[in-house]
């Protein structure tokens, strides 16, 4: 079966302000996103990739594009399904003033419950990407056969949906999953069941060095919404 490689986009600068992008338009990568960006080819040089699938927000197609750039050949195709979470009222806030709200407890403890106001369900997330996986898994084994190797670049929360459809957990532990920006998670589905290949793959061990609390985001053991900026 096809082999998925999913790509959470680079460091964004609304990763380092603090605030949750959700689908807000005009967030780019930052200095360090577009870094990271610039290094995926190399990090991925010797897999024979098939096909490029993003998010059509600009910050997972910028981090898509050295790939693109170094491989002519490859096209890039758009998924609504994989765009970020629709978070409704709660885009454009600082992450630091959601704490309060007390729904942040719910998306935390209970992400199957959760429903932003004005925007999706977390469930209704973790479907609609799901569902666009399984379908593109399907369609790139169809095309370029069993052993065929794509990537997809998305967002924190729906790789983290992803990976827990792909384990088996129920969405309400999908918050004990951690994937860094520019980190590489890759699955391969088969007949019977999904294979976890590789889990926010960075090669940098950076971000597991001792931080003070207030930067790291999860000092309590909360989950970082969105995915977090990674290391500094």
């Amino acid at each position: 079966m096809a082999t998925l490689i999913l790509v959470r986009h680079g460091r964004s600068t609304a990763n380092t302000s603090g605030v949750l992008a959700g689908r807000t338009p005009g967030v780019l990568l930052d200095e360090r996103g577009a870094a990271q960006a610039a290094e995926l080819p190399a990090r991925l040089a010797g897999l024979p990739i098939a096909a490029a699938v993003s998010s059509p927000l600009e910050r997972c197609r910028e981090t898509l594009r050295p790939l693109l750039d170094a491989r002519p050949g490859l096209a890039l195709h758009t998924d609504e399904r994989i765009s970020e979470c629709d978070y409704g009222d709660w885009s454009g806030r600082k992450l630091a003033e959601l704490t309060e709200d007390p729904l942040m407890e719910v998306v935390q403890q209970h992400p199957s419950a959760a429903a932003f106001p004005g925007g999706e369900s977390m469930p209704a997330m973790q479907r609609r990407a799901v569902e666009a996986v399984r379908e593109w898994n399907a369609r790139v084994e169809a095309e370029h056969g069993p052993d065929a190797v794509f990537v997809m670049c998305s967002h924190g929360d729906i790789i983290k949906s992803v990976v827990a459809d792909a384990l088996g957990m129920h969405l309400d532990l999908f918050q004990r999953i951690s994937v860094e920006p520019c980190s590489l998670t890759a699955i391969r589905y088969t007949r019977l069941r999904p294979f976890l290949m590789r889990l926010g793959e960075t090669g940098d061990f950076g971000s597991l060095a001792p931080r003070p609390a207030k930067e790291s985001g999860a000092d309590d053991g909360r989950a970082v919404v969105g995915g977090g900026a990674g290391a500094p």
